[in-house]
């Protein structure tokens, strides 16, 4: 239970790697707040919770909408009392074509879910993880954030976004003892890749790679989040099986 008394804040939560995660993180002791937009998936994942014997809280949130996200932070320690660990986890993007045969609002709502959104739920727990004597922030990012894939821009430059936030963040919060880090977890079998993806396979674009199931990932943000203080920042760790 090294998690035990740490609050941690998993947006995304409803399934998936974020679902998988927000179970590591309860196992571990962690009180959990499940976000996401599906209030019935979160809610779900919250019993699940429950029944590991941690307190937890689900709500309703789009994480592109910042009124909703200051509300989301402010639930979240009304009714856990504090933040310790955040998992920016929520993104996704159905934009995959090239510049110009693209869909213009497609695009801007991706960097808006993938990015924008991570820095606006950031930006609300930050000054609670601060207060409560520091704490992690894991973002979970893509290898699209460091190599170019024609035929998905917005994702791909939400991504890199989201390494380069990563950076800049750690080095200004360091002295407040919250440590920054990017996951980039490679390919992972969920709904949204189901029929492309098998767990243990390889993916369609590289057969040196191998599917894994969420948990995988959430093992690797487990480990993150009971790091010491004092342990890494502004790193990213990958699971992938190629170079970035």
């Amino acid at each position: 239970m090294e998690l035990a008394g740490q609050v941690a804040i998993v947006t995304g939560g409803g399934r998936g790697i974020g679902r998988a995660t927000a179970l590591a993180l309860a196992g571990a002791g962690a009180g959990v707040c499940v976000c996401a937009r599906t209030a019935e998936e979160i809610e779900a994942v919250a019993d699940e919770v429950r029944r590991l014997g941690s307190p937890t809280l689900a709500v309703p949130c789009d994480v592109a909408d910042a009124a909703e996200v200051e509300g989301l932070a402010d639930r979240t320690i009304a009714t856990l009392g504090r933040a310790d660990i955040l998992v920016n986890n929520a993104g996704g993007g159905q934009e995959k074509n090239t510049v110009g045969a693209d869909d213009v609002d497609n695009w801007r709502h991706t960097v808006e879910v993938n990015l924008i959104g991570l820095y606006l739920v950031t930006r609300a727990f930050l000054p609670h993880i601060s207060a409560d004597g520091g704490g992690k922030i894991i973002n979970i990012g893509s290898g699209m954030g460091h190599a170019p894939v024609p035929g998905n821009s917005s994702y791909a430059v939400a991504k890199a976004g989201v390494w380069m936030f990563t950076q800049v963040l750690a080095r200004e919060v360091w002295e407040q003892g919250v440590e920054v880090n990017e996951i980039v977890p490679g390919p992972v079998a969920t709904r949204l890749t189901a029929g492309r993806m098998r767990v243990g396979g390889p993916p369609p674009f590289d057969p040196s790679e191998r599917v894994k199931a969420p948990v995988e990932v959430a093992d690797l943000v487990l480990w993150l989040a009971t790091r010491p203080a004092g342990g890494p920042t502004a790193q990213s760790f990958s699971l992938a099986r190629r170079p970035l």
